[in-house]
């Protein structure tokens, strides 16, 4: 359905050739039978509507009512380049080729509204309402040579009047529709054929009113019209008919089939059938989509979401739309909202449900028609598949409402997006554990998502659930390893099938009931420092690194102030962590020992001269360090902690060998890769 008006839409947080496009360009991440992301990639901006694409051999052309384009994130008005109508576009990179053509009229507004290239890749057909293209008289139809972007003279003809579809096959026969009433000088009311060289050919078809989209069947021998009409050759059919492709004369009328204040907008095909996207006007219209088989001419689905649709396009299996659907409550999906989606995703062989592809932008300036996307076609360049959507949006709801005018793309490449942060996480007792129960993430191109629970910072589950925008379930998870009278905290991620994923959720904790049988405790230190044999008398309490090693020898020290064990519990394990530093000597070949320290240092005094002497006992052993800013630990024996629990106990770092390793200090920057000492509790 139409609507006018001012009218923001966007998805809160969240997410070819004329028989079908096909290729082997897959994306992954992504839910079946969706093969597109829904990233949308940087690209030239035009300053009015896009009204018609096409493409060829890695190039996209874009034609439409604009004067100029500008690059992708610029202000309106800003870094232009004058463009009349008309530019094309490297496919790959979204920026625009030299391939430019002014299209203007005497009076009036000049306006390019359809385009079609031929089979063989070589010209570019555009229709609409102008009478020169570049200085050469056209009249409303021009064909474009693509290599030399020339508009080759030796096609010549007149259309009365707009047009605004256009298609082209192989054995050289141009079909048009649009408001036209006569071609070449002859009577052609809406559609009409003429030959490579703009000679009229003898189809008639014949329309009461408007014609605006036509295809040929696979075969050959049909065509498919769509528009605004209630006659074909004066049999009644409202808005959509079959006709023969060589005279014109009906094959399959469709009188009642589609309501009579709803015209059909646009077609697309695949090498089993036709799709129609649909517009209404008023109340009990039709706006959806409709398929219908070649082989039967009969209607294989219709699905009725309210929302005028404006452009249809298949690939690999699926229908991608342009539209402003706001209600889709009649055919299970979601309901009546004042936020309007406008490129949605079906299956080609059934409408329910809509798929996973919710990409969007808004529905464009004041003074449009405000309905968002015109059109859509898939180009290919290299090993990717791209699909390009023209219209009179400026915003890209569906990223931030980021500013992009007129087009934008997405890409068959893999899904690099993460799916927004788990909400609402709560954690609560449960029987003998911990239900955590969290809201589901939106990813706007894959439905089927994996989350992982996390206790503590260690992942202990891991939830699968599906969720769209209108359909945001709640999932849950129980935690049954957990101990009596113990504290935890949890926190949710959510992620694709390539591991894109999200931040973790904020913490929710709850206490355990009962009486505690196993606690951990980390601590970091509370003071360290290294010494120096080069320099005896020096003192580096101060600094962010700790140095090791046996030859000129480095010397670390670390105090960790010991808690007291927990009522009815000893000393099960303990485990020291150190991380090496982002300095390019950081690393060694060594192993580092781990010894008790039993003389007095403070760390601000300690120096090589008055180090304190250490117990000859080896606690544990960091084996060789051989990555920069990565954590090593290692098992501590438990009896020297143990007998002083309640109190201060000092560790010392040394080596016997030559290849010196630097570990972050506690006056390190930030607040994570401090030396750690891990505590286990448990009963004796």
């Amino acid at each position: 359905m139409r609507r006018t008006g001012a009218f923001t839409a966007a998805i809160a947080l969240a997410a070819a050739s004329l028989i079908g496009f096909t290729s082997a360009h897959q994306a992954v991440a992504l839910t079946p039978p969706v093969a597109m992301t829904a990233d949308d990639l940087p690209t030239w901006q035009t300053n009015g509507v896009v009204w018609a694409l096409a493409e060829a051999n890695g190039v996209v052309f874009a034609g439409g009512t604009f004067s100029a384009v500008r690059p992708p994130g610029a202000a309106a008005g800003t870094s232009e380049q004058s463009a009349l109508n008309f530019q094309a576009f490297n496919a790959a990179t979204g920026a625009p080729t030299s391939c430019k053509l002014s299209f203007t009229v005497g009076s009036g507004t000049a306006t390019v509204r359809a385009m079609a290239v031929s089979p063989d890749k070589t010209t570019l057909y555009v229709g609409g309402t102008f009478g020169a293209v570049s200085g050469t008289p056209a009249s409303n139809l021009a064909a474009i040579d693509i290599a030399t972007c020339k508009v080759k003279t030796t096609f010549k003809v007149s259309v009365s009047a707009q047009v605004r579809g256009l298609t082209v096959t192989a054995g050289g026969t141009v079909y048009l529709a649009g408001n036209f009433t006569t071609v070449g000088g002859q009577t052609r009311q809406h559609f009409a054929a003429v030959s490579t060289t703009g000679a009229l050919k003898p189809f008639v078809a014949n329309a009461d009113k408007a014609g605006k989209a036509v295809l040929v069947s696979p075969d050959g021998t049909k065509v498919v019209v769509g528009g605004d009409f209630n006659t074909v050759n004066g049999a009644s059919s409202h808005a959509l008919a079959v006709v023969n492709a060589t005279t014109g004369a009906n094959v399959k009328t469709y009188p009642g089939f589609i309501q009579a204040t709803s015209t059909v907008q646009t077609l697309a095909e695949d090498a089993t059938g036709f799709y129609t996207g649909n517009e209404g006007t008023g109340g009990g219209v039709f706006d959806g989509r409709i398929a219908v088989n070649f082989s039967d001419l009969n209607q294989r689905w219709r699905d009725t979401c309210l929302g005028a649709t404006q452009t249809v396009q298949v690939y690999k299996g699926a229908l991608y739309s342009g539209s402003h659907a706001h209600d889709c409550s009649s055919m299970g999906e979601f309901p009546q909202s004042n936020d309007r989606h406008h490129l949605l995703a079906e299956s080609v062989d059934n409408p329910k449900p809509l798929l996973s592809w919710f990409p969007d932008t808004d529905d464009g300036p004041a003074g449009t028609e405000q309905i968002g996307p015109r059109a859509i076609i898939t180009a290919t360049s290299g090993s990717t598949d791209y699909m390009w959507v023209g219209g009179e949006f400026t915003r890209i709801a569906s990223n931030g409402n980021r500013p992009q005018q007129g087009l934008v793309r997405f890409a068959s490449t893999p899904d690099t997006r993460s799916p927004s942060v788990p909400q609402q996480v709560t954690a609560a007792r449960s029987g003998s554990g911990v239900k955590v129960t969290f809201q589901a993430s939106l990813d706007l191109d894959d439905s089927a998502l994996t989350y992982k629970i996390y206790r503590n910072g260690t992942q202990v589950g891991t939830v699968t659930g599906d969720s769209k925008f209108w359909i945001v379930p709640t999932l849950s998870f129980t935690d049954t390893t957990t101990e009596p009278g113990t504290t935890y905290s949890y926190q949710v991620t959510a992620g694709d099938s390539v591991a894109n994923t999200s931040a973790k959720s904020a913490a929710a904790s709850v206490t355990t009931a009962g009486t505690p049988t196993s606690a951990t405790v980390t601590l970091e230190d509370t003071a360290d420092a290294y010494v120096n044999a080069s320099a005896a008398s020096a003192n580096y309490g101060a600094d962010q690194q700790l140095a090791v090693r046996g030859s000129s020898a480095y010397t670390s020290y670390l105090r960790f102030d010991l808690p007291a064990a927990p009522s009815g519990m000893v000393l099960k394990s303990a485990q020291l962590t150190v991380r090496t530093s982002s300095d390019v000597n950081a690393a060694s070949t060594n192993s580092f020992s781990v010894q008790p320290v039993t003389g007095s240092w403070t760390e601000t005094g300690v120096t090589w001269t008055g180090r304190p002497a250490l117990d000859p006992t080896v606690l544990g052993t960091i084996n060789a360090p051989s990555a920069l800013q990565t954590d090593y630990s290692t098992a501590l024996t438990v009896a020297p902690l143990s007998d002083r629990l309640g109190s201060a106990y000092d560790l010392a770092l040394t080596s016997t060998g030559t290849d010196s390793a630097w570990f972050w200090s506690r006056n390190a920057p930030g607040t994570s890769g401090h030396p750690q000492l891990v505590l286990t509790f448990g009963q004796p």
